[in-house]
């Protein structure tokens, strides 16, 4: 079953940047009818020195800085202060570009928990230590290299939370949708039905749930095969 009061803390060099976008529409409204919780904690307040200082230059050498390790430390125990991170009902979570690629399988699993502390990495990534003491989940959006972590944390929790119970309008919403099946999501139309001279497929509007249904996994199938085969692939290892 899903968890009903699902926390997000995130740590960030950048607070001001959260909640963003999900503070906006249905996350929105779900954050502030308690759903769902944000917490955010500035990296910098954990800083050393009196810069607070919270990178350094990479060991060995190589380009930029690394975050220090005492720094990301101090951070997430203060996120920890009032949980217990050995808990299999957290996940404590380093978005970067290196971790495994986001799921909807992931993002169920996450919305199961009761919450999640993400670290939001910047410059050259995070000290290898304090990733291996807190045994923290590697995860990435995808194959390309944004500037820091925090997109990449409000996509993660905004596809955790709308698989939270009453978030959606429908909670048949997520069912249907891409990835849900392992399948890319079928095309959708609506009114009109004839517009710019192009017609709703007939059958979708025939009344006939079985055909409109075969119809829908007819589709899937067909724009899967074309735009993401790797997806069959894994259908026909794992039927």
């Amino acid at each position: 079953m899903l968890n009903k009061s699902w926390i997000a803390k995130v740590i960030t060099l950048y607070p001001e940047m959260f909640p963003g976008t999900l503070g906006c529409s249905i996350l929105g409204n779900a954050l502030r009818e308690n759903i769902w919780s944000l917490e955010v904690l500035n990296l910098r307040d954990y800083g050393v020195g009196k810069h607070n200082e919270v990178d350094n230059t990479p060991s060995g050498g190589g380009p930029g800085m690394v975050l220090r390790p005492d720094v990301i430390d101090d951070a997430v125990v203060a996120a920890t202060q009032n949980i217990n991170p050995a808990d299999a009902d957290w996940s404590i979570i380093n978005l970067t570009p290196r971790g495994d690629p986001l799921t909807q399988k992931i993002s169920l699993e996450i919305a199961k928990m009761k919450g999640a502390i993400l670290l939001c990495g910047r410059f050259e990534g995070v000290d290898q230590r304090v990733i291996d003491k807190w045994r923290m989940r590697e995860i990435s959006i995808g194959d390309f290299i944004i500037t820091g972590g925090e997109i990449a944390a409000q996509a993660l929790i905004d596809s955790v939370v709308r698989n939270l119970p009453g978030v959606l309008g429908n909670n048949l919403s997520t069912v249907d949708e891409s990835f849900s099946d392992g399948l890319l999501e079928y095309p959708q139309y609506t009114k009109p039905s004839v517009w710019n001279g192009k017609k709703v497929p007939a059958v979708l509007l025939s009344g006939n749930h079985n055909k409109v249904r075969d119809w829908k996994r007819k589709k899937s199938r067909e724009l899967t095969k074309n735009r993401r085969p790797d997806l069959l692939s894994k259908l026909k290892k794992n039927p």
